[in-house]
């Protein structure tokens, strides 16, 4: 009670956001791939996606290639809640949070924002932080410095002399397909064995 008010004056003097902070949702249309796994796992339905396929020349002795090409990405944030979903399942980080907050319209139905708006906020996003210098290396860090050991050339069986009656066969055969062992008899005959 003693204290002034710490008040901050919002439009002149811009908040300190932490850097982890959840404002806006950007796109990086240069990483998308059209996999439309954002807009199929959003619960709300709030990723609009178009796209159509282009063929790309083959080199020569090549194939002809087909891709997806980005037409339309769009994010209606009156029905996004700001799970994050979209943003955990991009296989190839197309999207990401920004700090942006200042989005506010006065009509619902210009919260849909196209994707050059997405683009323009991906120049807010924040740079990640350093890994921590006392945690464990990355395996695959760990697994290119230590490249597994060439494999032993295995000697080729040599065939069989022609008329040696030996042909060699080199199929899988069905589990059932392989040739019985001869049984052992019973009765003490010539190929049973003693027991001691």
């Amino acid at each position: 009670m003693l204290n002034r008010a710490d008040t901050r004056q919002y439009p002149e003097v811009r908040p300190d956001l932490p850097a982890r902070s959840r404002g806006v949702i950007a796109l990086v249309e240069e990483n998308c791939t059209v996999c439309m796994l954002c807009a199929r796992e959003c619960p709300d339905w709030c990723i609009y996606i178009d796209s159509h396929k282009e063929t790309t020349p083959a080199p020569e002795g090549g194939r002809a290639r087909a891709h997806n090409v980005l037409d339309r990405f769009a994010i209606d944030f009156s029905l996004c809640m700001y799970c994050g979903i979209c943003i955990e399942v991009c296989p190839f980080d197309a999207l990401f949070w920004t700090p942006e907050f200042e989005y506010a319209d006065y009509d619902i139905r210009d919260l849909l924002h196209e994707k050059d708006k997405l683009a323009e906020w991906a120049q807010t996003i924040p740079i990640p932080p350093p890994h921590d210098p006392a945690a464990a290396p990355p395996k695959e860090l760990a697994a290119a410095a230590n490249p597994r050991p060439a494999r032993q050339a295995v000697p080729a069986k040599t065939a069989p002399a022609a008329g040696s009656g030996h042909t060699a066969v080199r199929a899988i055969r069905p589990p059932g397909s392989l040739p019985r062992k001869p049984a052992q008899p019973e009765d003490g005959g010539p190929g049973a064995v003693e027991e001691s």
